[in-house]
Protein backbone atom coordinates (compact mmCIF):
# COMPACT_ATOMS: atom_id res chain seq x y z
CA UNK A 1 0.00 0.00 0.00
CA UNK A 2 1.07 3.71 -0.53
CA UNK A 3 1.63 5.58 2.74
CA UNK A 4 0.79 9.10 3.07
CA UNK A 5 3.93 11.50 3.59
CA UNK A 6 4.39 14.54 5.78
CA UNK A 7 5.00 17.32 3.87
CA UNK A 8 8.45 19.14 4.32
CA UNK A 9 9.36 22.24 6.31
CA UNK A 10 12.34 22.59 4.23
CA UNK A 11 11.93 26.25 2.83
CA UNK A 12 14.94 26.09 0.37
CA UNK A 13 14.93 28.31 -2.50
CA UNK A 14 12.25 30.56 -0.82
CA UNK A 15 12.86 34.59 -0.33
CA UNK A 16 11.41 35.20 3.26
CA UNK A 17 11.16 38.76 5.08
CA UNK A 18 11.36 38.93 8.77
CA UNK A 19 10.44 42.63 10.34
CA UNK A 20 11.86 42.94 13.79
CA UNK A 21 14.76 40.38 13.17
CA UNK A 22 17.08 42.12 14.94
CA UNK A 23 16.40 40.61 18.81
CA UNK A 24 13.92 38.47 20.23
CA UNK A 25 10.92 36.79 18.26
CA UNK A 26 12.18 38.61 15.27
CA UNK A 27 15.63 36.97 15.16
CA UNK A 28 14.35 33.43 15.98
CA UNK A 29 11.91 33.87 13.72
CA UNK A 30 14.94 34.27 11.30
CA UNK A 31 16.80 31.75 11.94
CA UNK A 32 14.53 29.20 12.33
CA UNK A 33 13.70 29.65 8.22
CA UNK A 34 17.33 29.94 7.65
CA UNK A 35 18.09 27.08 9.29
CA UNK A 36 14.99 25.64 6.41
CA UNK A 37 16.89 26.68 4.00
CA UNK A 38 15.05 29.52 3.07
CA UNK A 39 16.79 32.60 1.90
CA UNK A 40 16.08 35.31 4.56
CA UNK A 41 15.91 39.23 4.33
CA UNK A 42 16.44 40.70 8.07
CA UNK A 43 14.82 43.85 8.33
CA UNK A 44 15.10 46.64 11.35
CA UNK A 45 15.76 50.19 12.14
CA UNK A 46 18.92 49.72 13.71
CA UNK A 47 21.86 49.01 10.76
CA UNK A 48 24.60 48.18 13.08
CA UNK A 49 22.72 45.29 14.96
CA UNK A 50 21.37 43.87 11.43
CA UNK A 51 24.82 43.83 10.57
CA UNK A 52 26.06 41.75 13.64
CA UNK A 53 23.29 39.58 13.04
CA UNK A 54 23.27 39.16 9.48
CA UNK A 55 27.46 38.34 10.19
CA UNK A 56 26.56 35.88 12.45
CA UNK A 57 23.96 33.67 10.16
CA UNK A 58 26.39 33.39 7.73
CA UNK A 59 29.33 32.23 9.71
CA UNK A 60 26.81 29.57 10.35
CA UNK A 61 26.21 29.02 6.76
CA UNK A 62 23.09 30.19 6.36
CA UNK A 63 21.81 33.02 4.16
CA UNK A 64 21.06 36.55 5.26
CA UNK A 65 20.36 40.18 3.67
CA UNK A 66 20.48 42.98 6.13
CA UNK A 67 17.20 45.49 4.70
CA UNK A 68 17.23 49.13 7.58
CA UNK A 69 13.52 49.83 7.13
CA UNK A 70 10.82 51.47 9.63
CA UNK A 71 7.73 49.42 9.13
CA UNK A 72 5.66 52.36 10.50
CA UNK A 73 6.84 54.39 7.20
CA UNK A 74 4.12 52.90 4.38
CA UNK A 75 5.71 54.68 1.77
CA UNK A 76 9.19 53.26 2.35
CA UNK A 77 7.49 49.81 3.13
CA UNK A 78 6.00 49.36 -0.18
CA UNK A 79 9.20 50.76 -1.80
CA UNK A 80 11.44 48.30 -0.19
CA UNK A 81 8.95 45.19 -0.57
CA UNK A 82 8.49 46.21 -4.57
CA UNK A 83 12.24 46.24 -4.84
CA UNK A 84 13.86 42.97 -3.06
CA UNK A 85 10.37 40.84 -3.65
CA UNK A 86 8.41 38.86 -4.70
CA UNK A 87 8.52 37.00 -0.90
CA UNK A 88 7.16 33.93 -0.49
CA UNK A 89 7.04 34.33 2.98
CA UNK A 90 6.94 36.91 5.07
CA UNK A 91 7.34 37.27 8.89
CA UNK A 92 5.29 40.57 10.49
CA UNK A 93 7.90 40.78 14.07
CA UNK A 94 7.90 44.37 14.21
CA UNK A 95 6.36 45.60 17.77
CA UNK A 96 5.81 48.23 20.27
CA UNK A 97 4.50 48.20 23.33
CA UNK A 98 3.92 51.39 25.66
CA UNK A 99 2.09 49.73 28.71
CA UNK A 100 -0.20 52.10 31.19
CA UNK A 101 -3.49 51.69 32.94
CA UNK A 102 -6.21 52.44 30.77
CA UNK A 103 -7.56 56.09 32.23
CA UNK A 104 -3.77 57.02 31.85
CA UNK A 105 -3.26 56.58 28.40
CA UNK A 106 -1.55 59.23 26.24
CA UNK A 107 -2.55 59.80 22.79
CA UNK A 108 0.96 59.86 21.77
CA UNK A 109 1.66 56.77 23.10
CA UNK A 110 -1.81 55.53 21.48
CA UNK A 111 -0.66 56.85 18.22
CA UNK A 112 2.80 55.12 18.40
CA UNK A 113 1.97 51.68 19.05
CA UNK A 114 -1.10 51.61 16.72
CA UNK A 115 1.41 52.91 14.07
CA UNK A 116 3.64 50.12 14.38
CA UNK A 117 1.38 47.10 15.55
CA UNK A 118 -1.85 47.59 12.84
CA UNK A 119 -0.81 50.14 10.67
CA UNK A 120 3.11 48.98 9.91
CA UNK A 121 1.60 45.55 9.68
CA UNK A 122 -1.38 46.13 7.85
CA UNK A 123 0.21 47.59 4.80
CA UNK A 124 3.82 45.59 5.07
CA UNK A 125 1.33 42.71 4.19
CA UNK A 126 -0.50 44.46 1.59
CA UNK A 127 2.39 45.12 -0.05
CA UNK A 128 3.86 41.53 0.45
CA UNK A 129 0.61 40.17 -0.81
CA UNK A 130 0.76 42.34 -4.14
CA UNK A 131 3.95 41.40 -4.89
CA UNK A 132 3.17 37.34 -5.08
CA UNK A 133 -0.29 38.48 -6.45
CA UNK A 134 1.76 40.00 -9.63
CA UNK A 135 4.48 37.17 -9.94
CA UNK A 136 1.71 34.67 -9.74
CA UNK A 137 3.10 32.62 -6.50
CA UNK A 138 1.45 31.61 -3.53
CA UNK A 139 3.13 32.61 -0.18
CA UNK A 140 2.71 32.31 3.80
CA UNK A 141 2.16 35.37 5.90
CA UNK A 142 2.89 34.88 9.36
CA UNK A 143 1.52 38.16 11.77
CA UNK A 144 3.21 37.90 15.16
CA UNK A 145 0.20 38.53 17.71
CA UNK A 146 0.36 37.64 21.03
CA UNK A 147 -2.04 35.92 23.45
CA UNK A 148 -3.36 39.37 23.95
CA UNK A 149 -5.01 39.08 21.19
CA UNK A 150 -7.58 36.46 22.52
CA UNK A 151 -7.69 37.94 25.99
CA UNK A 152 -6.80 41.38 28.22
CA UNK A 153 -4.90 41.83 31.17
CA UNK A 154 -3.94 45.02 33.44
CA UNK A 155 -2.60 47.86 31.66
CA UNK A 156 -2.07 46.73 28.82
CA UNK A 157 -5.46 48.38 26.82
CA UNK A 158 -3.48 49.83 24.16
CA UNK A 159 -1.39 46.46 23.46
CA UNK A 160 -4.79 44.33 23.41
CA UNK A 161 -6.28 46.76 20.99
CA UNK A 162 -3.44 46.61 18.51
CA UNK A 163 -3.50 42.64 18.71
CA UNK A 164 -7.12 42.26 18.37
CA UNK A 165 -6.87 44.41 15.31
CA UNK A 166 -4.34 41.94 13.87
CA UNK A 167 -6.48 39.06 14.82
CA UNK A 168 -9.04 40.73 12.55
CA UNK A 169 -7.18 41.94 9.37
CA UNK A 170 -5.63 38.61 9.69
CA UNK A 171 -8.51 37.03 9.02
CA UNK A 172 -10.33 39.11 6.43
CA UNK A 173 -6.91 38.86 4.34
CA UNK A 174 -6.84 35.00 4.41
CA UNK A 175 -10.24 35.67 2.60
CA UNK A 176 -9.39 37.65 0.08
CA UNK A 177 -5.99 36.12 -0.99
CA UNK A 178 -6.74 32.39 -0.15
CA UNK A 179 -7.28 32.33 -3.63
CA UNK A 180 -4.43 33.62 -4.86
CA UNK A 181 -2.81 30.68 -2.73
CA UNK A 182 -1.56 33.07 0.36
CA UNK A 183 -2.19 31.78 3.48
CA UNK A 184 -2.72 34.61 6.37
CA UNK A 185 -2.09 33.23 10.08
CA UNK A 186 -1.05 35.22 13.34
CA UNK A 187 1.14 33.76 15.75
CA UNK A 188 0.06 34.51 19.68
CA UNK A 189 2.94 33.77 22.08
CA UNK A 190 2.68 33.82 26.02
CA UNK A 191 5.12 36.31 27.63
CA UNK A 192 8.57 35.51 26.22
CA UNK A 193 11.84 36.72 26.92
CA UNK A 194 13.00 39.17 25.51
CA UNK A 195 14.46 43.20 25.24
CA UNK A 196 10.49 44.05 24.68
CA UNK A 197 9.36 42.62 28.06
CA UNK A 198 12.81 43.07 30.47
CA UNK A 199 10.66 46.05 31.97
CA UNK A 200 7.72 43.25 32.87
CA UNK A 201 10.13 40.71 33.70
CA UNK A 202 11.91 42.90 36.20
CA UNK A 203 8.28 43.67 38.22
CA UNK A 204 8.20 40.49 40.65
CA UNK A 205 4.18 41.36 40.91
CA UNK A 206 3.81 40.95 37.15
CA UNK A 207 6.11 37.88 37.10
CA UNK A 208 3.59 35.77 39.51
CA UNK A 209 0.64 36.77 37.48
CA UNK A 210 2.08 35.46 34.64
CA UNK A 211 3.42 32.47 36.17
CA UNK A 212 0.02 31.82 37.60
CA UNK A 213 -1.40 31.89 34.44
CA UNK A 214 0.64 29.65 32.29
CA UNK A 215 -0.27 25.94 32.35
CA UNK A 216 3.07 24.82 31.78
CA UNK A 217 4.59 26.29 34.55
CA UNK A 218 7.16 28.60 32.68
CA UNK A 219 7.44 31.57 30.86
CA UNK A 220 8.37 31.36 27.22
CA UNK A 221 11.64 31.66 25.69
CA UNK A 222 12.36 32.56 21.82
CA UNK A 223 13.16 29.05 21.34
CA UNK A 224 9.63 28.25 22.06
CA UNK A 225 8.35 30.47 19.01
CA UNK A 226 10.67 28.69 16.43
CA UNK A 227 9.42 25.33 15.29
CA UNK A 228 5.92 27.50 14.83
CA UNK A 229 7.49 29.86 12.77
CA UNK A 230 8.86 26.91 10.59
CA UNK A 231 5.29 24.93 10.35
CA UNK A 232 3.61 27.95 9.25
CA UNK A 233 5.92 29.54 6.25
CA UNK A 234 6.11 25.34 4.89
CA UNK A 235 3.98 23.15 3.12
CA UNK A 236 3.39 20.94 6.57
CA UNK A 237 0.96 24.28 7.12
CA UNK A 238 -0.17 24.40 3.49
CA UNK A 239 -4.34 24.21 4.70
CA UNK A 240 -3.98 26.32 7.15
CA UNK A 241 -4.78 30.06 6.71
CA UNK A 242 -7.01 32.91 8.78
CA UNK A 243 -6.12 31.20 12.10
CA UNK A 244 -4.33 31.76 15.30
CA UNK A 245 -1.64 29.33 16.20
CA UNK A 246 -1.06 29.62 20.35
CA UNK A 247 1.99 29.37 21.55
CA UNK A 248 1.16 30.43 25.34
CA UNK A 249 1.57 27.36 27.83
CA UNK A 250 -2.08 27.34 28.05
CA UNK A 251 -2.93 30.97 29.08
CA UNK A 252 -6.02 31.25 27.17
CA UNK A 253 -7.38 27.31 27.94
CA UNK A 254 -9.48 28.84 30.08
Amino acid sequence: MDLPRTPSFRLDGRRTLVTGASSGIGLGAAVALAEQGAQVVLAARSQDRLGQVCAALRAAGFSAEALVLDVADAAATAAAVAGGGPFDVLVNSAGLARHSAAVDTAPADFDAVAALNIRGAYFLSQAVAKGLIAAGRPGSIINVSSQMGHVGGPDRAVYCATKHAVEGFTKAMAIEWGPHGIRVNTLCPTFIRTPLTSATFADPERVAWIEDRIKLGRVGEVEDIMGAIAFLASDAAALVTGTALMVDGGWTAE
